[in-house]
């Protein structure tokens, strides 16, 4: 389900859309670790997604269960 992953990218990037005003505002440790975890996360998951897209990666079991059940025609 391409679909799904196409949808998943554009979450992530809208998310990042939001959050890059906020990281240079970032003045203590605490913020700066907070913000290190979040972009590191982020980059993961665009990975994984992306992986997913290209086909590089088998899809999710929830997406693969389905697509077993359109191979053999019970819908």
């Amino acid at each position: 389900m391409r679909q799904y992953a196409l949808l998943r990218l554009l979450l992530a990037v809208f998310f990042l859309y939001i959050a890059w005003p906020l990281i240079p505002e970032a003045t203590t440790q605490l913020e700066y670790i907070f913000w290190g975890c979040w972009l590191a996360f982020l980059f993961l998951f665009i990975g994984a997604n992306l992986s997913t897209l290209l086909q590089i990666t088998h899809p999710p079991v929830m997406e693969q269960k389905e697509i077993l059940k359109r191979k053999l025609g019970n819908n």
